[in-house]
């Protein structure tokens, strides 16, 4: 186990460093919503066009073979700037509790590695879902935040998609 540094008052968002010194990021989320349906968000192409990616970002494509071995590639495009492309390989695939998969961008930054991002989710309460997601080992600290920022922003989307959706 690394160490952990807490960066918000109210604990969901956590980075640590492992003892072999790779940067790991570790974000946790309670979504209104039971676990099938935050699976489901999490995995189906239309779904994830409604909340993947920093704000301002449009996602004009996802392909996916959701099975361990199947690949998948999400074309985002930035306010500004050209398309580019998400792409990795699904490593397993446990509805609706475990997702885990590669990630790296198909035309990376020289600071880029490809890192494994592992989703899980439990029950909280009859209705409710916790969604916590690990992702690394990072190159440097500058990318660790990027993707930092890049989930908090996709998740707040999420949070706001699964409260829209749950019964009143």
């Amino acid at each position: 186990m690394g160490a952990v540094v807490n960066l918000d008052a109210f604990g969901w968002r956590r980075f640590v460093m492992t003892h072999d010194g790779g940067l790991r990021l570790h974000l946790q989320r309670v979504l209104r919503a039971r676990r099938p349906v935050v699976f489901r968000a999490l995995t189906e192409p239309q779904e994830l066009t409604k909340w993947w990616g920093p704000d301002g970002f449009v996602i004009t494509s996802v392909e996916s073979d959701l099975r361990p071995g199947g690949g998948y590639r999400i074309a985002m495009q930035p306010p500004e700037g050209d398309l580019f492309y998400l792409v990795g390989e699904f490593l397993e695939v446990d509805p609706p509790a475990r997702l885990s998969y590669t990630f790296r961008w198909e035309d990376p930054d020289p600071e880029d590695r490809e890192t494994v991002v592992t989703l899980s989710l439990r029950d909280v309460g009859g209705t409710r879902a916790e969604l916590a997601i690990s992702q690394g080992d990072f190159a440097t600290e500058r990318r660790q935040a990027l993707h930092e920022e890049g989930w908090t922003q996709s998740l707040n989307k999420l949070e706001e998609l699964m409260s829209s959706a749950a019964p009143a």
